[in-house]
């Protein structure tokens, strides 16, 4: 079952900013659960680029806040790894930086909307949210620069996370900018994009070559990230197969299973979803294809004890 911490919704544990190199931070937002998620800061002297925001008005404040500890120019731009409100709530206290992200990216934060979450997640303060989709976007590659800053924005090639998944890889610094293609101590979840192409797209962070990764949730990390994220895409496909043999159903087959070495990783009802994925494209769908959501996420909350997800954004 979900892994539940018991938060004060008042207080934001403190977040870290990790300096990793010459004008390169990493915003790491403890402890990377439910809508907690990273962001990245690349200064130069004169502006900063950011990577991603946060979910709500008051986290993206004082992201914002920190922002301003290790630069004293406008942001110009922000750059987002993918459309889900985590990454994205915040791009509106950014104006008028531009915002960046992939053709799709622009196309689901119009189509997701505001916030309607109610019943699933403990309660949230999500602020005056307005939103704010990616004024620039891309299908392949774009390249960024701050000061001496060179990052390369690529679309990881096909639907992993979600369907509009990019890295931003800094490489004279050898530094990659993951987003949620890597969970470091969370449970992966793939129901909007695909488990046999979240498979694929490990293998595409591995050919960067990274000294640093700084994934969407949890602490900055290194390439070994990647092999436990590959031992859990193969366990849910395995899983997938097994059910869809027996005649199971995604939340019948969770409920039956022993998590094994995952059991430790937070949000553990996400095996739930990422089943309904796997299964759904076995059947026949294509990566990437509109699932049943509504369906999928009632099952997490039913594998959850039928009590809303853990989330203190």
């Amino acid at each position: 079952m979900s892994r539940h911490h018991g938060h004060d919704h008042g207080h934001i544990e403190t977040p870290q900013l990790v300096d990793i190199d010459t004008g390169i931070y990493a915003y790491i937002q403890p402890d990377g659960t439910w809508w907690i998620n990273n962001c990245g800061i690349l200064a130069g002297a004169d502006d900063a680029v950011l990577v991603d925001t946060c979910s709500t008005e008051r986290r993206t404040r004082l992201f914002l806040e920190n922002v301003e500890r290790v630069t004293h120019g406008p942001v110009r731009a922000v750059v987002n790894t993918h459309h889900h409100g985590d990454h994205t709530h915040g791009n509106w206290l950014t104006r008028p930086a531009a915002v960046i992200g992939h053709r799709r990216c622009r196309e689901s934060i119009i189509a997701s909307g505001l916030p309607h979450f109610a019943g699933v997640f403990e309660p949230v303060d999500w602020g005056d949210i307005e939103l704010e989709p990616p004024m620039v976007t891309f299908d392949d590659r774009i390249d960024v620069h701050c000061g001496d800053i060179h990052g390369e924005l690529h679309y990881i090639g096909a639907p992993a996370h979600t369907t509009n998944d990019i890295v931003v890889w800094i490489p004279e610094r050898r530094v990659l900018f993951t987003g949620d293609l890597v969970f470091n101590g969370g449970t992966p979840f793939m129901v909007m994009g695909s488990v046999e192409g979240s498979l694929a797209a490990l293998d595409r962070l591995a050919e960067f070559d990274a000294e640093v990764i700084v994934p969407g949730h949890g602490p900055v990390c290194d390439l070994s990230v990647l092999d436990r994220l590959r031992r859990y895409d193969e366990f849910v496909l395995d899983l997938a197969r097994r059910a869809i043999d027996a005649g199971v159903s995604a939340l019948d087959a969770a409920r039956d299973t022993d998590l094994g070495e995952f059991a430790e990783l937070t949000d553990s009802e996400r095996i739930v979803g990422n089943l309904h994925r796997a299964m759904f494209e076995m059947n026949g769908a294509e990566h990437g294809a509109p699932i049943d959501l509504v369906t999928a996420i009632t099952e997490m909350v039913a594998y959850n004890g039928g009590k809303p997800l853990s989330c203190s954004a």
